[in-house]
């Protein structure tokens, strides 16, 4: 299952995602916001990444107006590695390398085309695993947790 969350500025962008959900027939959860009148991203950031941290859902994707701010808030949430992205080389490698379990997407940054793109690329690429990779996730989780590296 995939949360789909957003403020304002993601809004128009969040039914796009919803086509590439459809397309790959995965199962998605919206949470909001569904409407155009100014929210806080914060709220929409953190109720999504509670879910994915929770193993509720498997991976989130999250929209505000460039991404950053949304991002921002779903990664104070202990478990979450959520990747601000504008293309698709950056939403291949945050799978594959740093097994990213959440997307975000600025709705006044990226178009919806290459929306779909990322997000089609980002759900679809594994994490390679490995040592190198495992041990680089690994070390992002203690510094998480407050053990020093």
């Amino acid at each position: 299952m995939i949360v789909v969350a957003n403020d304002h500025g993601g809004l128009v962008l969040k039914h796009s995602i919803f086509e590439v959900l459809e397309e790959l027939k995965l199962p998605y959860r919206d949470i909001g916001t569904g409407s155009a009148e100014s929210t806080d991203y914060p709220l929409w950031g953190f109720r999504a990444a509670r879910l994915v941290a929770s193993g509720e859902c498997d991976r989130g994707i999250i929209m505000c107006g460039t991404g950053v701010g949304i991002s921002m808030s779903a990664n104070k949430v202990r478990g979450i590695r959520c990747v601000v992205c504008s293309d698709c080389y950056t939403a291949k490698l945050s799978r594959a390398h740093n097994n990213a379990n959440m997307l975000a997407l600025g709705g006044r940054v990226v178009g919806p085309d290459l929306a779909k793109m990322i997000v089609q690329i980002w759900l679809e690429t594994p994490f390679e695993g490995g040592e190198r990779h495992s041990r680089r996730v690994q070390m992002i989780m203690d510094i998480e947790k407050g053990i020093d590296i």
